[in-house]
Parts: structure tokens; sequence; C-alpha cells
């Protein structure tokens, strides 16, 4: 379910909004109704809160991260003009193929750039399958009891949680089903009661409130906001009935179908809240400015280096020497 951008209050009549009287059932259902916009304004503050902070990273980040992949990019034309020059040996042009493989990796993983076509032209050849030793040659080996023990009990209690990970899979979605159904009825029972069709013929000023008031109940469909749908509902319904009983069931029913958006809204603030340790702008404000100094130090250092190689690679004889000088140290790319 989708939740709204914009405040709840937009669409709570003035009336049930500000009451203070009324029966401990209404009462429930005003604070239930209070207990999802409080919910709703901490989500919406937190999201734009992460929003600023990404936006404001990109800022710094993104001029320096674009130019270290324009330098990798560069990278490829040399590489694979020195593949086709025929000067390689095939030792050199396997490590060559390896270079532009991890380039493109590099590009892909780091960077989000789509490189499926040079990853699969130079994707390293799988190593060989391990040779079948004879039957005879063949030495089982026996697991310890003790350990067999362990391993049985790891693999009860790996199935154990997949099954309560599947449980709660199902109960949220059977959550979000109920919710659902409840969004369309309310909607449909306000269509049905305020549609300016409604309204008699000639009287403008009800057909133009109706119309006004419909806008609004769609708004609140469309935004998936089930909250402002009960309480356009409850208006009319308390307004309608002359029961109190009968409107005190209609409140119940409505107080127990926002309980289930107070359990969605929670989780979805649970969720963002969440640190992304992954993330350069996670973590508190001084771990974010030094972690923003260090990438940025880092991507200058890397586009200056990549601009170094860019120029070595136009001679063979520079290509050569990088070419060993990978080797000897182990590397496998740039």
């Amino acid at each position: 379910m989708n939740i709204p951008s914009l405040p709840l209050r937009q669409f709570l009549p003035a009336r049930l909004a500000g009451a203070t009287t009324g029966s401990p059932v209404q009462q429930a259902f005003r604070q239930a109704i209070g207990a999802v916009e409080e919910l709703r304004e901490q989500l919406r503050s937190l999201r734009e809160q992460q929003a600023a902070t990404r936006q404001a990273y990109w800022r710094q980040v993104g001029p320096l991260a674009a130019a270290t992949v324009a330098a990798r990019r560069a990278l490829y034309e040399p590489l694979e003009t020195a593949l086709t020059s025929g000067y390689l040996s095939r030792a050199e042009a396997q490590q060559v193929a390896e270079v532009l493989w991890r380039n493109a990796h590099s590009l892909q993983e780091r960077f989000g750039e789509e490189e499926a076509a040079i990853l699969a032209r130079y994707a390293p050849a799988p190593p060989p399958p391990d040779p079948v030793l004879p039957a005879t040659a063949q030495t089982p080996t026996q697991t310890p009891a003790h350990e067999q023990a362990a391993a049985t009990a790891r693999e009860r209690r790996q199935q154990r949680a997949q099954q309560a990970r599947a449980a709660q899979a199902r109960a949220a979605d059977t959550e979000g089903q109920a919710l659902l159904q409840n969004t369309k009825a309310a909607y449909r029972q306000l269509a049905r009661l305020h549609h300016p069709d409604r309204a008699a013929q000639g009287d403008a000023a009800t057909q133009q409130a109706q119309t006004e008031l419909m806008q609004r109940i769609t708004a609140a469909y469309s935004a998936g906001d089930l909250a402002a749908l009960l309480t356009l509902l409850a208006e009319t319904d308390s307004t309608a009935s002359a029961n109190s009983e009968e409107a005190d069931a209609l409140f119940g029913r409505y107080t127990a179908a926002l309980a289930q958006q107070q359990v969605q809204l929670s989780q979805q603030l649970a969720l963002a809240r969440q640190p992304l340790d992954s993330a350069p702008w996670s973590g508190t404000e001084k771990q974010q400015r030094t972690r923003l100094r260090e990438l940025k130090r880092s991507l200058r250092a890397e586009t200056e280096y990549l601009l170094f190689l860019l120029r070595q690679l136009q001679e063979p004889a520079t290509l050569r020497q990088l070419l060993r000088e990978l080797a000897a140290s182990g590397q496998a790319g740039f």
C-alpha cells in the first residue's frame, strides 16, 4: 500500500478531527486516526531527510564518480586494439582479456554501469573439473558422531527459521490483502453516498459541494489512505445514524481496520530506519564527512592513475611493461 506524501489532516473533516467528546469507542477511533497520522508524518520526515542526504552526497561525489567511469571506459579501445594487433603473445593476450573483464566488472559492480556485453566477451574460461579417482582409490571418511549431531541440529534450526520467515511473509500478505479490501470497501461506500449525480437536479451548490468532496475521496483512495477514507465515512455514518450503539459498532470496526495500517506504517518506519552500512551517506554526520573525504580522495587518485595508464597503453612496449608489472605484483586488473 502506498503511503501518500500529503498530510492526512488535509482529508479530515474539521468537526471530527477537532472533537474531544463522544463515546469511548469514538474517542478510541480518533486516537487511532492520530496514531496513523503521526506514524505517516514520521515516515515522510525520515524519507525527506534521507533523500536530502543522498542528494547532497551525489552532488559532491557524482562528478568525481562520472570522471572515473569515463576514464575506465577509455581503457577499452587501446586494450581491444592491442588484442587484434598481432604483436601480443598468447599469454599476454589472455592477460589483456582478463584486464578487460575486470575493468568491465568494476564498472558494473561499483558504479552500476551496464557492461554485460564486455563481461560475456572476455569472461574467463571455467577451471577444468577435478579428476575423478577410481573407486578403489577413494578413501571414505567417517564423520564423528558429535559432528553429525551438530550438523543435524543446525539443519533443523535453519528449517525452523525458514518456516518462521515463510509464516511471517504469509501473515504480512494476508494483512495487506485485508487492508486493500477495507480501502476498496470504504471508497465504494463513500462513492455511493457522495457521488455528484445523487444531488438534486438544478441544485448547483450541492452538486459543487459533492464534486469537491468526491475529489477528496478519490484522492484519498488513489493514495491508499485508508485512515482518511474511514474518517470521511465515520463522519457520514455518525451524522446519519441516530442509534448510538450502531455508531459505536461502526467506529469499533473502523478502529480495528486502522490498527492494520498502524502495523504496516510501523514496519515501514522500522525498515527505513535501518542503517545501510554499505552506503557512504549512512552513519553519524562525522562518519559521513569522513567517508565522503576518503571516497573523494580515492576517486581522484583512481582517475589520475587511469589517465596515466591510458597514455601508457598507446605503445606496445609500455603495454607489455605494464602487463609484466601486473603479473609480478599478483594483480589481474587496473
